[in-house]
């Protein structure tokens, strides 16, 4: 009897245990669940999560005793993945010469990308991702790498940017995708939200060919000079956030910081002496195939809003050459100032943009509408093409500038440009 009694009560436990399985779904998984470095316990979690759970951790507390993860290659995304960042740092490490994260569809070679769907970095409580305390290399692909970039710049060469690999003739001496901290290529479906970056070694993140994208509440910190040692170097070509050829369908609000050059930027451009015809070169700072080849890689339908910005360059910069098209661009709040003691090349708002290839052609650059800014610097805003079915609205600038808004061209040739509530006061 007491036996048959003990069977029962085994059975019964079994059941409650299976119901609670099937209700709470399989174990939380973590890179502290596996063995390696950190890079490799994190793509290990990846690959377990990968159609069990689709959910990783990488919690504050690393099992190697610190509380901080080392980067030594990309952390690799693939579709239908969200991984939670609560209370972490990660950070690239020294001998680091790849993104903190990249769309795991695009890489090194891998010349005809698939698109994939559905990636979320999620940031619970203080999440911060930095670059490496010595970077291998950085600046974007036409940068020659440099121990002494302020020395090289004062001897003619400008086209530098700091990098330790500068002391091996064997290494890549430009810098290229790789130097880009989140790059997310041929993706539909991602978001980001809670995140602090700091000294990325080019721009923070980029997106090429992306749509349906949500960003919000992230904090940048990325200025063109970084402290190694006992000395500071310069580090250019430090973006916030960029959205290259064929970006659609972005949200993008609640972004604030400092960066050493655009905050954000939306650019379409066709340079030539720049293009790479094929996607997985590292002869570009694309990842996917730079130039543009038809509509597909217009940008549009891009919403932006609640923008906290310093930067040397523009706040928000609005980029096309050529054929190439950016339209329906909605902006609603940007209190943007000039990085104190640099002069003469902000503005809160860019659109146009000389030195990217031939100009845009009229009315490829349309339906921007800009709201409720608030400006120092050369200009509010500065118009460099002929744009057309753009209005702006509730300006106030306090710049040095004589205008509010600045046309660099004839504005007979633009159409159907709108102001409405323009105000300049003393700075």
């Amino acid at each position: 009897m007491r036996k048959l009694l003990h069977v029962v009560i085994l059975g019964i436990c079994q059941v409650i245990y299976s119901s609670a399985i099937a209700a709470t779904g399989p174990a939380e998984i973590t890179p502290n669940d596996f063995s390696g470095s950190d890079s490799q316990r994190i793509k290990k979690a990846l690959d377990a999560a990968k159609g069990t759970t689709n959910l990783v951790r990488i919690p504050r507390h690393n099992a190697n005793g610190t509380a901080l993860w080392k980067i030594d290659e990309a952390i690799l995304l693939p579709g239908n993945m969200t991984v939670m960042l609560d209370n972490c740092t990660i950070q690239l490490s020294d001998s680091c010469r790849d993104n903190m994260f990249r769309s795991a569809n695009v890489g090194i070679g891998i010349e005809n990308p698939r698109t994939i769907s559905n990636i979320h970095l999620i940031g619970v409580g203080r999440v911060l991702l930095k670059g490496a305390e010595n970077p291998r290399s950085t600046g974007d692909g036409a940068r020659q790498l440099s121990l002494d970039p302020e020395a090289d710049r004062k001897k003619g060469s400008w086209r530098v940017s700091y990098g330790s690999d500068a002391a091996f003739p064997d290494r890549k001496q430009t810098g290229d995708w790789r130097n880009i901290m989140i790059l997310v290529a041929e993706v539909d479906g991602f978001s980001m939200t809670n995140v602090r970056i700091e000294n990325s070694h080019a721009w923070a993140v980029s997106f090429e060919r992306a749509r349906n994208v949500e960003l919000e509440q992230i904090y940048l910190h990325n200025p063109e000079e970084i402290t190694i040692g006992n000395r500071k170097v310069k580090v250019f070509n430090k973006d916030g956030i960029d959205l290259r050829q064929g970006c659609k369908n972005f949200r993008i609000n609640n972004i604030h910081g400092f960066t050493g050059d655009d905050f954000i930027a939306l650019s379409s451009l066709d340079v030539k002496p720049a293009l790479t015809r094929k996607s997985g070169s590292l002869n570009s700072t694309m990842v996917t195939k730079s130039g543009w080849h038809g509509p597909e890689d217009d940008t549009e339908q891009i919403f932006i809003s609640n923008i906290t910005c310093e930067s040397i360059c523009r706040g928000i910069a609005i980029r096309a050459s050529d054929s190439a098209s950016i339209h329906h661009v909605y902006i609603s709040g940007i209190v943007s100032r000039e990085t104190t003691g640099v002069g003469g090349r902000h503005n809160a708002l860019l659109i146009g943009g000389k030195g990217y290839g031939a100009l845009s052609q009229p009315g490829k650059l349309n339906h921007i509408y800009a709201q409720n800014i608030v400006s120092t610097g050369h200009a509010a805003v500065m118009i460099e093409a002929p744009v057309a079915d753009c209005h702006f609205m509730n300006i106030l600038y306090s710049g040095k500038g004589p205008e509010v808004i600045h046309y660099a061209m004839d504005k007979k040739e633009m159409r159907n440009v709108t102001e409405t509530a323009l105000q300049k006061v003393a700075p």
